[in-house]
């Protein structure tokens, strides 16, 4: 009777021992899951991150370019300014708004900001406005000849960061 007893009591602890290996199994197969929902979480959070700093760069460039396109219409008046004669009495006068036009191209620069070269070079639609064309006749230089040279420029244009933020207004010959 004792051996009946004996198998009873191990088979008793097995049920124990496997039931217990059993729940190690479910609570580590849990764990398991947890640590991939955390690891799914925390690649999802950098990568919003990422974007939301994206997002931050492009609005600050955007902020940027507004600002900068608002200071233009002022840079066009000292450019105007400077090519008007003066004379000896208002010498200084024309000196003080040389310097002026110097910081405003020494702002742009400093910004990225670059001038889009015209005189004398052919008409690229992609970042110059023909609003007027002349006569190569009229213009009676050598480097008019060619149709489509730009003669003069009206209004300066602007790139930054490599993208057109104001076409340069021009007259080009026909």
């Amino acid at each position: 009777m004792q051996e009946n007893t004996t198998n009873n009591n191990l088979n008793n602890n097995e049920q124990p021992f496997d039931s217990a290996q059993g729940k190690l199994k479910e609570l580590e197969l849990k764990c398991e899951e947890y640590l991939n929902n955390w690891k799914r979480e925390r690649a999802d959070f950098l990568n919003y991150k990422k974007d939301e700093m994206e997002r931050v760069g492009f609005l600050g460039k955007y902020v940027k370019e507004d600002i900068i396109f608002k200071i233009l219409p002022i840079i066009d008046n000292i450019y105007l300014a400077t090519r008007q004669n003066f004379n000896s009495e208002n010498k200084s006068f024309y000196e003080g708004l040389l310097q002026i036009k110097k910081q405003a191209e020494e702002f742009l620069k400093k910004e990225g900001i670059e001038e889009i070269k015209t005189l004398g070079q052919k008409f690229d639609p992609n970042t110059m406005e023909a609003v007027a064309e002349a006569e190569s006749s009229d213009i009676g230089t050598t480097e008019g000849g060619d149709e489509g040279t730009i003669v003069e420029e009206l209004q300066k244009g602007y790139i930054m960061n490599n993208k057109v933020i104001r076409p340069a207004k021009v007259k080009i010959t026909k």
